[in-house]
C-alpha cells in the first residue's frame, strides 16, 4: 500500500478545475502530500485563471489554455526554487483556480436612510437600492488581498465587503456629480454613472472589476417626502407666498368643513364655539384674493376706509399659527415669517 501511495504521489500529471455550480470565486487544487510531475498538463478553461503559489509567494499566473509544466512555462517558480534548465524532478506548489465569470444581479441598498448634502434642500436623508455585476479582474491581487489560502472562496463571502463599499461611496458620488437631488431622483442612470466612477478604483484595489451598476430607486423618508411635496406645490405657483397661502387655504376648507359637520376634532369645537366664524372669514378672504385680483384690489381699498373694522386678535393669531407651521416645515424662511408677523401685528394697532 505504501508503494502505491508513493507512485501516486509522483504522478500528478493533470491539473484542472471543472466548476460544479455558481458562486465560487476561488478554489485550491487538492494536493495533500502529492507532488506535481515535471511535464504535467495544466488545463485552464475560458473564464478561469490559475495561479501557482510557492511558500506563500505568488509565482506564475496562467490564463485560458493548455500548458506543459516545465522550467520554461514556470519561469517565476523556477527562479524561486533555484532550478536549473535541466530540472526534471516532481515538485510541490499550491495551485489556485479563479473564476473570471461575471457575477450578476448582486443586490445593494441602504438599510437606513443616509444623509447627503444638497444645494437645494441642504441636508437630505435618502434611501436607494439597485444591483450590480462584477468579475475577478486581477487574480493575484484578489488572492493576496481577499481569498488567501482558503480552500474555496465564494460570492457570498465577498458580498458584505462589496455592499459596504457601495454604501460608503454613495455620498461622494452625489457630491462629485453636482446634480441636485430632484434631478438625481429623476435621472437614475446619471446617478449610477456617478456611483460607478467612485467604485471602480475601490474595487480594483482588491482585484475586482466592476462591470455594471444600476440604481432602481431613490426615495426620501415619508416625513421629508411630505415637505418635498409642499415645496413642489410652491414651485407650481411660481414661489409666490401669497398664492401658496391661497392654495393651502383651498386645501384646508374641505377639512374644516368635514370637522364642523361631524362635530368632532379641533375644527368642530372651534365652529361650535363661534371662533370658526372668524377663521372662515380669513380663509374666504385668502381664497377670494387668489381667484379674483379685482376683488382683492377692492377689498384692499375698503380696508383703507375708516368704516371697516380692525382685524380681530383671533384672526391674527390663527394666521400666525399657520405661518409658524410653514416655517417649521422649512417652507418659509425666518425672514419671511418675521416680515409677515410684523405686518399682521400692525393691523391690531
Amino acid at each position: 500500500m505504501a508503494l502505491m501511495d508513493f507512485i501516486k504521489k509522483q504522478f500528478i500529471d493533470i491539473i484542472q478545475w471543472t466548476e460544479t455550480g455558481d458562486g465560487t470565486l476561488a478554489w485550491r487544487f487538492p494536493m495533500a502530500e502529492m507532488e506535481i510531475q515535471n511535464g504535467a498538463s495544466l488545463t485552464v478553461r475560458e473564464s478561469q485563471v490559475a495561479v501557482f503559489v510557492n511558500e506563500g509567494k505568488v509565482a506564475d499566473v496562467f490564463g485560458p489554455g493548455m500548458y506543459k509544466l516545465t522550467t520554461q512555462t514556470l519561469p517565476v517558480l523556477t527562479y524561486l526554487k533555484n532550478w536549473d534548465k535541466l530540472f526534471e524532478s516532481p515538485f510541490k506548489s499550491d495551485v489556485y483556480f479563479f473564476s473570471t465569470r461575471q457575477q450578476v444581479d448582486q443586490k445593494w441598498g441602504t438599510p437606513q436612510p443616509i444623509t447627503i448634502r444638497d444645494k437645494d434642500f441642504g441636508a437630505v436623508r435618502l434611501r436607494a437600492f439597485g444591483n450590480y455585476s462584477f468579475r475577478i479582474g486581477d487574480a493575484k491581487a484578489f488572492h493576496t488581498e481577499i481569498s488567501g489560502t482558503r480552500d474555496t472562496y465564494t460570492v457570498a463571502d465577498l458580498d458584505g465587503q462589496l455592499r459596504g463599499l457601495v454604501l460608503q461611496n454613495i455620498s461622494n458620488a452625489i457630491a462629485s456629480s453636482g446634480v441636485p437631488f430632484l434631478d438625481l431622483a429623476a435621472n437614475q442612470i446619471q446617478f449610477a454613472q456617478a456611483l460607478a466612477a467612485q467604485l471602480v478604483p475601490e474595487f480594483e484595489k482588491i482585484g475586482i472589476k466592476l462591470e455594471n451598476i444600476t440604481v432602481q430607486n431613490v426615495s426620501l423618508p415619508e416625513e421629508l417626502q411630505k415637505i418635498l411635496d409642499q415645496k413642489i406645490g410652491m414651485g407650481m405657483v411660481g414661489n409666490d407666498m401669497g398664492k401658496f397661502m391661497q392654495y393651502q387655504t383651498a386645501q384646508a376648507i374641505p377639512k374644516f368643513a368635514e370637522g364642523a359637520a361631524g362635530g368632532g376634532g379641533v375644527a368642530g369645537d372651534a365652529m361650535g364655539l363661534g371662533a370658526g366664524v372668524a377663521l372662515g372669514q380669513v380663509l374666504a378672504q385668502n381664497l377670494a384674493q387668489g381667484l379674483s385680483p379685482n376683488v382683492a384690489a377692492a377689498a384692499a381699498a375698503q380696508q383703507q376706509q375708516p368704516s371697516v373694522a380692525v382685524v380681530s386678535a383671533a384672526d391674527v393669531m390663527t394666521t400666525l399659527e399657520k405661518l409658524g407651521e410653514l416655517k417649521t416645515k422649512g417652507i418659509l424662511t425666518q425672514e419671511e415669517f418675521d416680515a409677515k408677523k410684523a405686518e399682521l401685528l400692525k393691523k391690531l394697532v
